[in-house]
């Protein structure tokens, strides 16, 4: 097994990669977002920090009204309290106040949410299943299709632990120690600058695909096929997890996609059509027979 995983690492599709600078990771002790590689995810990091500016100021404003109440109101500086019932202008103002605030969010969340939502025509389509506690991709337009296990499952050789035999299968496909539990022997392979749509199900229960950089996150479920996109604007190594709890391994089926140029994508696809004996590109079956 190890002999056929060292053979997979070193082929000609694997070989199209080297080089990528590491982008999409997190990274220990750090604080916020990773870097956005997408338009989706520069819009959902402006979008948080917006909400959090609101969030702070409505926080800021009860903290020192409350204090002024303590102040004013409290039975030293107010021995006889007034007695009314209720006070028309404050309960008007108390109820407008948040209409028009989540109006305001509203009118710019709506528009990132139907970004996501409304998936344009794609330039490559892959169809992503999860199993148990791996990922399989089928590359549609090409029709050929890989599983993607993390690097020291036991698909690969180890026992979800750490070990020295993991992490030279690591040191071999070109990572370190500290992309255990992120990095995958086969990785997703995209050409940057592309719209890329994925088609997402679940085979046994449901997962859930999530690359952070790229501001994507959807369920896969059982018989459903529901779908997502992005279009990377930097080359690079991107990596994400299921994030749906799918199981005792669910921790160890990570996502790893590569985003390379053009001229690399147009190798490595001829390089995965034979290795996974798919169609060749611009090959057209209709005319064939």
């Amino acid at each position: 097994m190890l002999a056929g995983l060292a053979a997979a690492l070193t082929a000609g599709p694997a070989l199209a990669q080297d080089g990528l600078e590491i982008v999409g990771h997190p990274k220990d002790g750090a604080m916020g977002f990773q870097p956005a590689a997408t338009e989706l995810a520069r819009d959902l990091h402006w979008l948080d920090g917006m909400v959090s500016i609101i969030m702070v100021a409505i926080v800021v404003f009860v903290t020192a009204l409350m204090i002024y109440c303590m102040v004013r109101y409290n039975r030293r500086a107010n021995a006889k309290p007034a007695g009314f019932t209720h006070n028309t202008p404050i309960e008007i103002a108390w109820t407008l106040a948040p209409i028009v605030i989540l109006v305001f969010i509203g009118s710019f969340s709506l528009p990132v949410l139907f970004k996501q939502q409304e998936i344009p025509t794609a330039d490559i389509t892959i169809k992503a299943t999860g199993y148990q506690w791996y990922w399989g991709y089928e590359y549609v337009d090409s029709d050929f299709a890989f599983d993607s296990y993390m690097i020291g499952s036991p698909a690969t050789g180890g026992d979800n632990r750490m070990s020295p035999d993991v992490e030279a299968q690591l040191t071999e496909a070109g990572y370190s120690k500290d992309e255990w539990l992120l990095a995958t022997d086969t990785a997703v392979v995209v050409p940057v600058g592309k719209t890329i749509v994925v088609q997402l199900t679940g085979a046994d229960v449901i997962h859930s695909w999530t690359v952070p950089a790229f501001g994507v996150k959807q369920d896969a479920v059982p018989g459903r096929l529901a779908e997502l996109w992005f279009k990377a604007e930097r080359e690079g190594v991107y990596f994400g997890q299921c994030s749906e709890l799918c199981g005792p391994s669910h921790a160890y089926m990570p996502i790893t996609v590569k985003v390379v140029s053009q001229e690399a994508y147009d190798e490595w696809l001829q390089g995965a059509i034979e290795e996974y004996a798919g169609t060749p590109s611009g090959y057209n079956v209709a005319s064939a027979e």
